[in-house]
């Protein structure tokens, strides 16, 4: 067993994984895994730049994940970026405060790399199962973009398209610093069509229709199910590998669509942090599903942070 520390700093949450992996059996060992909501795509999409509150929110975050990665007494890290570094003029701030915080240089990933270890990440496990067909299509839908990964055992084809929950949200639902609640016909219309011609993106190097199992990951979707299951606080157990219907999440989509900033705070299961952008989050999931015709997605708690934690006790980083 080798102990390794993976932490994915995406658009809107930062994570953390520290476990005991061991490569031989496949086996990926829990000791610690932490969320926190950052923000650190705060305005990027209008400004070009990480707000230095943002970057201020995430080396706090960094801070607090030293001391968990000290104390379990992980030999080997690896941090890796993805959209909102990706995308910002100023990147350079953020990648100076996390060395100085954890020592290590943060790994400003490609979409496509970004793809290859979400579906490393919520595929490993899935190997063997009978009762769900291959090839599966692994979407990862985050802040910033979401990712489409089609593959058996490894990955056959993938793409990163520039919609999320925040860019989404702050593109089309924010006027005037605030949050339209409940958003109107024509800003729906207008995510819609973004995120249809993201898929048409997609289609143009994935073969969206031709998986058998939809595989879905992240808050957005972990959090629709959360509410299909009728959860009174948040637990990944009974969320992980949850099957939820076509017609829970058109139902679910609608109701956070149509509700107010209050009302979706008050589901028990809503993490402060995705309040204001699950609407659109949710709207994307259903969206993919009904254009590539899935009656049900399987949720997987294990996304992108297993998939770099096994790239880390595999030696790749």
């Amino acid at each position: 067993m080798t102990r390794v520390a993976a932490i994915d700093c995406g658009t809107n949450s930062i994570r953390l994984l520290v476990a005991d992996a061991d490569p031989v059996t496949g086996e990926l060992k829990e000791l610690d895994r932490r969320m926190t909501i950052v923000r650190l795509g705060q305005g990027v999409d209008r400004t070009g730049r990480l707000a230095p509150e943002a970057l201020e929110r995430t080396f706090a975050a960094c801070r607090e994940y030293a001391e968990v990665i000290k104390e379990h007494g992980a030999s080997r890290l690896r941090f890796v970026a993805t959209s909102a570094s990706r995308d910002a003029e100023n990147r350079e701030d953020f990648v100076r405060g996390v060395v100085d915080i954890l020592g290590v240089e943060p790994e400003v990933i490609s979409g496509d790399q970004e793809a290859e270890f979400s579906f490393t990440g919520a595929t490993k496990e899935l190997t063997g199962r009978d009762d769900l067909a291959k090839p599966y299509l692994v979407v990862d839908i985050g802040g910033g973009s979401t990712e489409f990964v089609v593959g058996e055992e490894h990955v056959g084809a993938a793409r990163s398209v520039d919609v999320g929950c925040v860019r989404m949200t702050e593109r089309h639902l924010v006027r005037d610093g605030v949050v339209t609640d409940p958003p109107t016909f024509g800003q729906l219309s207008a995510i819609k069509a973004d995120i249809e011609a993201a898929l048409d993106l997609a289609e143009q190097s994935v073969p969206l229709t031709e998986a058998r199992t939809l595989v879905g990951l992240a808050g957005s979707v972990t959090t629709v199910a959360a509410i299909a299951l009728g959860l009174s606080e948040y637990d990944s157990s009974a969320i992980h590998h949850a099957r939820i219907s076509l017609e829970q999440v058109q139902e679910i989509t609608g109701m956070l669509l149509s509700s107010t900033h209050e009302q979706r705070a008050a589901i028990p299961a809503m993490h402060p942090g995705r309040v204001d952008v699950i609407g659109a989050g949710a709207l994307v999931l259903q969206t993919v599903m009904e254009r590539i015709g899935a009656r049900e997605v399987v949720v997987s708690e294990h996304d992108i942070l297993d998939g770099i934690a096994w790239s880390v006790a595999n030696g790749d980083a």
